[in-house]
């Protein structure tokens, strides 16, 4: 278990639009040796994703992500860029298209491309880890499991998730606010709750990825506080006057101390949850030397906001790229209902007594978890 590190950038103060706030994330200097490139799919974004030789899911898939670890990417072209003729959207000569819905298949979550570049699907490496979380189901053939959980395991699971132009004030946000001089990421609240961080290595990756915040999946307690929750209020700066404010350069040092202030008080109040927990990480590629991981929080009861991601490090460990996703409450009991019963090779009685109930109990939380299917006995 790693806790995460945002070495290297540094939060600047706040811009609020309703009950949304966007902490813009700023880089000293971009990482060198990677840049993220956008691969946009035609259609409607419905993709079918193989992930093994018999296994795939549907899902909404409205691009991936180029990593291009090939030096700087100073002569790689965006992916999904199109020239047009002059004043038109699409394609110089564009073929009449029909309604339909087309279904982009890939092949995949991460892929190897040509030269140095990985195509992989954003948030999808972290929800799929999610969804395959002891997937396979009981390992040994205990009397309270039915023969369909110990054939098929945990298949098939499916999650409900908010595309971000249903979150409310979200696209308003992003489309009002200045994108700050070297900002390479930034972390977005609903309530003052963390719904999601994203960073990227370079100010120009984040620039031309910055508007995919929209298309981005989020999780129901983040609609929720979108759409319920209160106006949140603004950063604002307080500078005392008196006797050390007489020049602008004392106004300037004590500007620079608000904002130092406020940045220390993100990393502690707003991010704390993201930033003190610690998480099982995964690696899914390496590239040279930089290394594509996914990650699963702990599943504690009554922990708090915890998050599922995916992140590229460099050799060092420290971050060039991160995406999160906020679980709501339920995902979080039934990730932690798993983890118990994985630990307890699948054993009830061994499983509630590490939980401090009784097996009628867990029987009744798993059939409340959805999972009613693995037991064998659906009417206990």
């Amino acid at each position: 278990m790693t806790r995460l590190e945002l070495a290297g950038l540094t939060a600047r103060p706040s811009q609020v639009w309703g009950g949304i706030r966007l902490v813009p994330l700023v880089r000293e200097r971009p990482v060198e040796g990677l840049r993220l490139h956008r691969e946009v799919y035609e259609g409607y974004g419905a993709g079918t994703v193989e992930v093994g030789p018999r296994t795939h899911y549907t899902s909404y898939i409205p691009h991936g992500f180029v990593a291009d670890w090939d030096g700087e990417g100073t002569n790689s072209a965006a992916y999904g860029t199109q020239l047009a003729a002059r004043g038109g959207s699409g394609p110089a000569s564009a073929p009449p298209r029909t309604l339909a819905l087309p279904r982009h298949r890939h092949h995949r979550l991460a892929k190897r491309q040509a030269g140095n570049r990985l195509r992989f699907l954003p948030l999808h490496l972290a929800m799929e880890g999610y969804l395959a979380l002891h997937f396979g189901g009981p390992s040994t053939a205990w009397e309270e499991w039915s023969r369909e959980a110990l054939r098929n395991g945990l298949s098939p699971r499916e999650e409900d998730t908010y595309l971000g132009w249903s979150v409310r004030g979200l696209g308003d946000a992003l489309r009002a606010f200045e994108i700050h001089p070297g900002q390479c990421g930034v972390m977005v609240y609903t309530a003052d709750a963390l719904a999601a961080a994203f960073v990227v290595p370079h100010p120009d990756d984040y620039r031309l990825l910055h508007p995919s915040l929209v298309q981005d999946l989020y999780g129901e307690l983040v609609h929720q506080y979108a759409t319920y929750g209160a106006p949140v209020p603004d950063f604002g700066a307080r500078i005392a006057d008196g006797p050390g404010m007489r020049t602008l350069a004392e106004l300037r040092a004590a500007a620079l101390r608000q904002e130092r202030e406020w940045s220390e008080a993100h990393d502690t109040l707003f991010a704390g949850e993201l930033l003190t927990t610690s998480y099982g990480f995964e690696r899914v590629y390496r590239m040279g030397s930089f290394t594509l991981s996914r990650f699963l929080p702990p599943f504690l009861r009554n922990g708090g906001g915890q998050h599922i991601g995916e992140t590229i490090t460099d050799h060092k460990g420290r971050v060039a790229y991160l995406k999160t996703f906020r679980l709501s409450e339920a995902q979080i009991r039934r990730g932690h209902l798993l983890q118990r019963l994985a630990d307890a090779d699948w054993e009830v009685s061994r499983a509630a007594g590490a939980l401090g109930t009784s097996q009628g109990e867990l029987l009744r939380r798993i059939r409340a978890a959805g999972f009613e299917f693995l037991l064998r006995v659906r009417g206990r």
